[in-house]
């Protein structure tokens, strides 16, 4: 199986013997479409003021940004290609409309062939890849990109592999079981798109070695118990320390555990499971 699904890779060093990168014979090896790119302003984990804001982030290769069609109301298309996208897990549908003489990019469900015909709107078909209103939709149909209110864009299930299963529908709302397991409830004119997402394997891959999380933007995830009193709340102290207080934040707020939610969400019918 894993003859399959992996590239073969020649083990001439310990970061090439560890390194399991999964092949992707048909995506689209030129440049992406002029007009649906842009370039993002690098932060680098950092505010306007030049303070970490966010840590284990900086550098990395150069990328440029895919707009991507989220909310996919009333449009028609041929996939043209199925491209890669760095900013993102999952793998990007191209797609062209012959009518409009325009492109667009969508996120590419599993198993969708170039070529295809996809549509969306309230007249599209129950087919892969097509986008229609959550009352349009079978009960038990596999689901991803879900908006939660008539005309907004999708924001569940967007990530690699991720999809929604619709299990009931009411006089008003769409009950949902995300991939956490949470169960909520979506009305019924919200949009959707049949499927589940592709690159579903990407967790299989092995990085090999911390120069290829560099490359990705990763930088070294440091203790705090390891830093000086000036950087961190567990810093400082003679030798080896156990930070003398329950695990906070570099901003002294309780991590490991705590709540940080304030109230339970009402359109949430069965929470997550929570480690």
């Amino acid at each position: 199986m894993e003859n399959l699904l992996f590239k073969k890779i020649r083990p001439t060093t310990p970061s090439q013997r560890a390194l399991k990168v999964l092949k992707k014979p048909k995506l689209w090896a030129k440049k992406p479409i002029k007009q649906k790119t842009s370039s993002l302003q690098r932060k680098a984990g950092r505010n306007h003021k030049g303070q970490i804001t966010v840590f284990q982030k900086g550098g990395g290769h150069k990328k440029v940004y895919r707009t991507v069609d989220f909310q996919r109301l009333d449009t028609a298309g041929i996939v043209e290609a199925i491209e890669y996208d760095p900013f993102r897990t999952a793998y990007l549908a191209r797609l062209y409309d012959n009518a409009k003489k325009k492109h667009a990019y969508i996120l590419a469900p599993k198993n969708l062939c170039i070529g295809s015909l996809v549509r969306s709107g309230e007249e599209a078909e129950i087919k892969l890849g097509h986008a229609m209103p959550l009352r349009r939709i079978p009960v038990g149909s596999l689901l991803h990109n879900l908006s939660t209110a008539e005309g907004k864009r999708g924001q569940y299930c967007r990530a690699a592999g991720t999809y929604a299963q619709l299990i009931q529908k009411t006089k008003n709302y769409a009950r949902v079981r995300l991939s956490s397991g949470e169960q909520r409830l979506i009305q019924l004119n919200s949009y959707a798109t049949l499927g589940v997402v592709s690159n579903e394997n990407r967790n299989l891959n092995s990085i090999g070695k911390a120069g290829r999380n560099r490359w990705l933007g990763k930088r070294p995830n440091v203790r705090g118990v390891a830093m000086n009193p000036i950087d961190h709340p567990h810093g400082g102290g003679e030798g080896k320390t156990s930070g003398g207080r329950p695990s906070v934040t570099p901003w002294g707020k309780p991590t490991k555990g705590s709540k940080t939610s304030r109230s339970r969400n009402s359109l949430i019918v069965v929470p997550r499971k929570k480690n």
